[in-house]
């Protein structure tokens, strides 16, 4: 899993190193620790902070907006995985249903 220093991120993202710490002290960002302490951000780190550089500069959502959005962003899309598990298990319920309906109708029709 490729790991971003502070200062790489903050180049990438166009964000001061002091954003992203902000944005760590107040729950926004979570990233990972070295052995020795230093932060350790991923690419899904790094996307996180251009969604929320782009929520707060390009629509004007205040940092307590961001976080509604983001804590809803992730939790549809945990609904949306579950759901996704539900269909595919279904799916392949009725593909076996209907295989052995076919090996049934094939027997009675010779």
């Amino acid at each position: 899993m490729p790991a971003f220093f502070i200062g790489v991120v903050a180049q990438i993202t166009g964000a001061h190193p002091q954003t992203l710490r902000n944005y760590e002290r107040i729950g926004l960002l979570r990233p990972g620790r070295s052995s020795g302490d230093v932060r350790m951000y991923s690419r899904r780190d790094v996307e996180r902070v251009r969604t929320i550089r782009r929520l707060t500069q390009d629509l004007g959502v205040n940092l307590a907006g961001v976080e509604v959005i983001l804590n809803l962003t992730e939790k549809l899309e945990v609904m949306q995985r579950h759901y996704d598990q539900k269909f595919d298990d279904m799916e392949r319920r009725h593909r076996t249903e209907i295989n052995r309906l076919k090996t049934i109708l094939r027997r009675l029709t010779g």
